[in-house]
């Protein structure tokens, strides 16, 4: 046995805990996962940091994750857990993996692969099914060892699917039985564990052949019974995207219904629209009177323009639902795709063609040309609309779509553009700043880490966070320091009840960051083809977390993994 007092001490750092409050200089010292003393620490420790002119922060919380199929099939949380983000909690916008029957497993793989994006032969090959039950899933959950910890939510389309069946699938209106029955089996999950329930109302959720989701079409009174099961369980948190269809009055009465039923913290993703620019603000507007009647409703919010890349060696790029394209190129590999695509006839045929999907969201995406930039390395997610290539095209007198077939033969073949979705008001898209000015009311969220494989890559946003906004050269926008460690780490795990981490606190779980701060630097995203069944996903990596700490075992050093795995499963019963 070790005669070391401390497992863990990190010496001299410059702390910013979490509160908010001004940083100082401190030791911290770990024993058996906890933090058991700050301030000058004596004594020794089986193994030291000196974090001497360094900034040490409590481990970031992202509660808006889709590690739900990854964390059964591998122990890296990758990306977020290369951005200093030590918990994730997933189950978001109403889709996953349980409660499932043995013969309901290809249609929730299928709901995944249209919502997020999760390659099909990923989840065929890489998920165990060794559950069937939400409560059997958080049992198979608590045999798996990660680089992080993970936290799971109950999702509404399974569970809908699971006691409706066909029905259910169809988005056939469910009866009083059913709806007694999803409260129970809601109310079952967080007494099993989960840390919540959540439900899609969004149009864009559909399955690959653009068939929308079970949930985005039901009654109030099917998401209401989700909140009622939430009430009698007494804990956990209600996660939901809301309907776009919806006026900023009624998406505000419907969070209120939310919230009245269930007596529990509500969250909801809040983006600026392209369709409906004004909308956040009217809706941000109306939150302080819900908060003032009592109710904790909290909108999510990612620091930055949601950034879907696009690319010959990912999922979409403007050619990508041309016919010639598909039958022809489409299953090629990349080195060939570049070298049919340079031929002038292939080309002339490409542009002649027009895009041709079910799933209309996609099909939008890939038409939306007038939205592309050249990614850039570093990643330049804040672009002026003279940089995008149809405005260079236009002023060159060229063809938009002409430059962006030669931009993505680029680097052969593995170029990015980037294409923001939303969050893209105002000069260099800036406008997203207007969210973080609203502390009380919300929270960041939105990495969707697990999720997007090969259209998005934001769980990053932490880096990107603190690189962008902290010490932003415009005094208006920028963020402090302990304001932003605290946006990162504390609100969000007060938000979803993770009592136990968060802030830099003797007793708290010891999950730390050393950060080099004059070092942070995030590069451009890049393809990688290591999931399961040789899936691709965009991976990010960062300079400057000299090391991540969770659970008092260093799992990161200069961002290189050390192979140690304390990441466990957190149950809500297991909080304190």
């Amino acid at each position: 046995m070790s005669n070391q007092e401390y497992d863990l001490i990190i010496r001299n750092g410059n702390v910013y805990d979490g509160s908010g409050g001004e940083p100082y200089v401190a030791d911290i010292a770990v024993r058996r996962g906890k933090i058991v003393r700050i301030g000058d620490v004596p004594g020794n420790a089986t193994e030291e940091i000196d974090a001497t002119g360094k900034t040490v922060t409590p481990g970031f919380v992202d509660i808006h994750t889709h590690y739900d199929g990854q964390i059964t099939w591998e122990n890296r949380l990758k990306p977020s857990s290369g951005h200093g983000v030590t918990t994730v909690v997933m189950g978001n916008c109403g889709v996953g993996f349980a409660p499932v029957k043995p013969d309901q497993h290809d249609l929730v793989m299928k709901l995944m692969e249209g919502v997020e994006d999760v390659p099909i032969e990923t989840m065929q090959v890489g998920i165990p099914w060794n559950w069937e039950t939400f409560p059997e899933y958080l049992d198979a959950l608590d045999s798996r060892e990660a680089d992080i910890d993970f936290a799971a939510q109950i999702p509404h389309n399974p569970l809908r699917v699971y006691v409706m069946g066909a029905r259910g699938a169809r988005g056939e209106p469910a009866t009083e039985s059913d709806l007694s029955r999803m409260r129970e089996l809601t109310t079952e999950a967080i007494q099993a564990g989960a840390l919540g329930v959540s439900t899609t109302r969004n149009l864009a959720h559909r399955f690959r052949d653009g068939t929308l989701a079970p949930t985005v079409t039901v009654d109030e009174c099917e998401v209401l019974a989700l909140a009622e099961g939430l009430r009698a369980a007494g804990k956990g948190v209600f996660e939901l995207l809301c309907d776009a269809r919806q006026n900023s009055d009624q998406a505000i009465q419907f969070l209120r219904n939310i919230a009245e039923t269930c007596q529990r913290p509500v969250s909801f993703s809040l983006l600026k629209s392209v369709d409906r620019p004004e909308a956040w603000r009217e809706i941000v507007a109306k939150l302080p009177e819900l908060h003032r009647d009592g109710y904790q409703v909290r909108g999510q919010i990612i620091p930055r323009p949601v950034g879907i890349l696009l690319g010959l060696d990912v999922s979409l790029h403007p050619f990508a639902f041309h016919p010639t394209f598909r039958r022809e190129i489409e299953h090629l590999p990349l080195a060939d795709k570049v070298k049919v695509m340079k031929d002038p006839a292939m080309r002339n045929t490409l542009l002649s063609e027009q895009a041709d999907d079910p799933h209309d969201y996609f099909k939008t995406v890939v038409q939306d040309t007038d939205w592309l930039f050249p990614l850039g390395d570093p990643p330049n997610y804040h672009p002026s609309m003279e940089e995008s290539i149809a405005n260079r095209a236009r002023i060159s007198g060229l063809d938009p779509m002409e430059v962006i077939y030669h931009e993505l033969l680029k680097d052969d073949g593995h170029a990015l553009l980037y294409r923001p979705s939303a969050n893209r008001e105002g000069d260099n898209f800036e406008g997203v700043g207007e969210l973080l000015l609203h502390s009380e009311h919300t929270v960041l969220g939105l990495g969707d880490g697990g999720a997007h494989y090969s259209m998005v890559c934001d769980a990053a946003y932490p880096t990107y966070f603190l690189k962008h906004w902290v010490g932003h050269p415009d005094q208006k926008k920028a963020v402090s320091l302990p304001l932003a460690v605290k946006k990162l780490a504390n609100d969000p795990a007060e938000a979803v009840g993770l009592t136990d981490r968060g802030r830099i606190e003797v007793g708290l779980k010891a999950d730390i960051n050393v950060i080099d701060m004059d070092r942070l630097h995030l590069y451009a995203p890049r393809i990688a083809f290591d999931l399961p069944a040789g899936g691709r996903r965009l991976t990010q990596r960062a300079d400057g977390f000299t090391a991540t700490i969770v659970s008092g075992q260093i799992t990161y050093r200069e961002g290189n993994a050390t192979g140690l795995l304390p990441g466990r499963l957190v149950r809500s019963t297991t909080l304190r």
